[in-house]
């Protein structure tokens, strides 16, 4: 299984980036508007159209407000045999903040385009919540 790590350095407060991030809905407004076109509520679940034109059913896991931490997964995909996602939003001071984005993924070979994927929605972050 491949494991994907991104550190983002948002220079905004922890508190407001968290506010944007807990927001499972409203993921193409608040938290990276342009990477992420639209965005609609299914019962327990988020549909996501990509900017590229894909559109992914995410499932919500989890949202811990006292870690500052969200989890969704990705399941029965068609090229997707595993994938689960958590991002977690830390204080860094002086009025900034990192966001820490984890993405596990099988098959190993969809590592590299979900990684590129990943990258470009850090520039949608950091261009909407405060660039570094």
């Amino acid at each position: 299984m491949a494991s994907i790590y991104k550190d983002i350095s948002i220079h905004a407060p922890s508190g407001v980036v968290w506010d944007a991030v807990r927001d499972f809905g409203a993921v193409h407004q608040r938290l990276n508007p342009g990477f992420v076109t639209d965005c609609r509520l299914d019962g327990n679940a988020r549909i996501v159209t990509f900017h590229n034109g894909n559109v992914v059913r995410e499932d919500f896991v989890d949202c811990d407000d006292a870690r500052r931490r969200i989890a969704y997964a990705i399941v029965g995909r068609e090229r997707i045999n595993h994938y689960n996602g958590s991002v977690q939003v830390l204080d860094d001071g002086d009025g900034r903040s990192r966001i820490i984005w984890i993405v596990d993924v099988l098959p190993n070979e969809l590592a590299s385009y979900i990684s590129e994927q990943m990258d470009l929605a850090a520039v949608a972050m950091q261009k909407t919540l405060g660039g570094p």
